[in-house]
């Protein structure tokens, strides 16, 4: 049966552990990032250990086009896609109108435009041919509104509220998408996203833990999981009910320095 991933943001993190896991279950890779020296060392590893094919493509999904040239990219090579994880993306912390304008709006372009470009133009031949799955690697940031990290919170609202509707729309053609719903993980987000010293990196799960969690929970076709049971029911059951200057309060203490 084709088992071929397509993950972006796939150099290190939480996509490296994705295709170690994708790899695993003896299926092929095309493997997405900014550094190819990252992409092809993984891919030689990957290759060596499970007898797959693996391809690599060095592609920077935030900048205008982006997206679409890795779509012309993977027809290319003349690949299909049967299971599209969109995991690339990143944050940063400080108030909205002291931080970079630039930096605001590219953050959307990749957690947002690209995002939505590659579900759309992959998606869309996985419902054509009736079958697939796609993961998009949203945040327990996306169920709460997020001083400190304003435009980041919101970005991954709307992956939330974009996967969910997505996927009611191609169930019936044999494609799920499931939104990935995590704490903090233990990578290298943090630093670029200038959170250290805050409560809300204190502790996290390894990025391993979380790429099997998330994994599993896309082959099973769930609509939104969350890593931590714990974490889940906060995030779901509780603070949706409680008064919103208070969520509001609580958040910017927990990423206040």
């Amino acid at each position: 049966m084709p088992n071929t991933a397509l993950i972006t943001g796939a150099s290190a993190g939480i996509g490296a552990e994705f295709a170690r896991y994708h790899a695993s279950q003896k299926g092929d890779l095309i493997l997405v990032a900014r550094r190819l020296d990252k992409l092809d060392a993984l891919k030689a590893e990957l290759e060596a250990a499970h007898e797959i094919t693996v391809h690599t493509i060095a592609q920077d999904l935030g900048v205008d086009g982006g997206a679409d040239a890795l779509v012309a990219a993977v027809d290319a090579l003349g690949l299909d896609v049967d299971i599209l994880i969109n995991n690339a993306g990143f944050g940063g912390h400080g108030r909205h109108i002291d931080r970079d304008l630039g930096d605001e709006q590219a953050m959307i372009d990749l957690n947002v435009k690209a995002l939505v470009t590659l579900s759309h133009a992959f998606g869309g031949r996985m419902a054509a041919k009736g079958g697939g799955k796609i993961l998009q690697v949203g945040s327990t940031a996306g169920m709460m509104p997020g001083p400190l990290q304003a435009v980041y919170f919101a970005t991954k609202a709307f992956v939330q509220s974009f996967s969910q509707a997505l996927d009611h729309e191609l169930r019936d053609h044999g494609v799920t998408s499931t939104v990935l719903a995590p704490g903090y993980v233990e990578t290298d987000f943090a630093e670029r996203a200038d959170l250290g010293g805050t409560d809300l990196v204190k502790s996290g799960k390894t990025p391993q833990s979380v790429a099997k969690h998330g994994y599993d929970a896309m082959v099973a076709g769930k609509l939104v999981t969350v890593n931590e049971t714990q974490l889940g029911i906060l995030t779901q059951w509780i603070i949706p009910f409680l008064p919103r200057r208070m969520v509001l309060n609580m958040i910017e203490k927990m990423q206040s320095k």
